[in-house]
């Protein structure tokens, strides 16, 4: 029987066939707003987890060392052990979400540059936009680590809009997680609907977590679409 360790808002985390490695399972429990509004949506577990593989995959073919090692079924992934660092990178190319709201921007601007930031990883502060000194400040990464996740995040960046404007899919904004790992950084986590922003090119329709986060129905056919392009299926 696998010992769990974690339990988060989408996945658990278990103990690994060995002290390098944990099992990542997917599950299919939807939240929005730090976790107070909840659902459990059939099948969302294995599409988030069959996208994040593909992206994932995809991102190691160009140069990205991440924490995946392999699939071991439709919800389930062996990954290395890491330590994660306590803040996540939010990269946005396009107006939305908090950015719109805290600036006054409507949502779907294109932005002159891409933006980075950082939140803390604290769902009782409710993930707090944090500053680099005050990451150094509070001992949780050093400037040269953070140098480091910023730069990951933008070549990344660059990465996923050429995988997904080929397939007619808008890179809006999304967020990154880090981990160290044998002495380095990689990257850890997920990358889904559920952590990024994903529009249709031609009408702006929203294929991600927004539609359960504002109630706009049908939320996995979203999740499904951005599956079967990437997939060409």
């Amino acid at each position: 029987m696998e010992k769990m360790l974690y339990e988060g808002k989408s996945k658990s985390i278990y103990e690994g066939p060995d002290d390098k490695s944990y099992i990542v399972r997917y599950r299919d429990t939807a939240t929005a707003f730090d976790g107070k509004k909840r659902e459990e949506l059939d099948g969302k577990g294995a599409l988030n987890a069959a996208i994040s593989h593909i992206i994932y995959g995809y991102l190691e073919q160009n140069g990205i060392e991440t924490h995946l090692i392999k699939v071991i079924d439709d919800t389930t992934a062996l990954v290395k052990k890491a330590e994660i660092v306590m803040v996540e990178v939010i990269v946005r190319n396009v107006a939305a979400g908090s950015f719109s709201r805290k600036y006054g921007v409507p949502e779907g601007t294109e932005l002159q540059n891409v933006t980075t930031e950082f939140s803390l990883k604290s769902d009782e502060l409710g993930d707090p936009m944090i500053n680099n000194s005050q990451i150094t400040a509070l001992g949780i990464a050093t400037a040269q680590e953070l140098d480091y996740m910023t730069d990951q995040a933008l070549k990344i960046n660059d990465l996923m809009i050429g995988m997904f404007s080929k397939v007619g899919i808008r890179l809006v904004d999304y967020k990154l997680e880090f981990g160290r790992c044998d002495g380095k950084l990689i990257l850890c986590d997920e990358i889904s609907p559920d952590s990024c922003r994903f529009w249709d090119i031609e009408t702006n329709q929203k294929l991600d977590k927004d539609r359960f986060r504002r109630d706009l129905g049908n939320v996995l056919d979203g999740y499904r679409d951005v599956l079967s392009r990437l997939t060409g299926e």
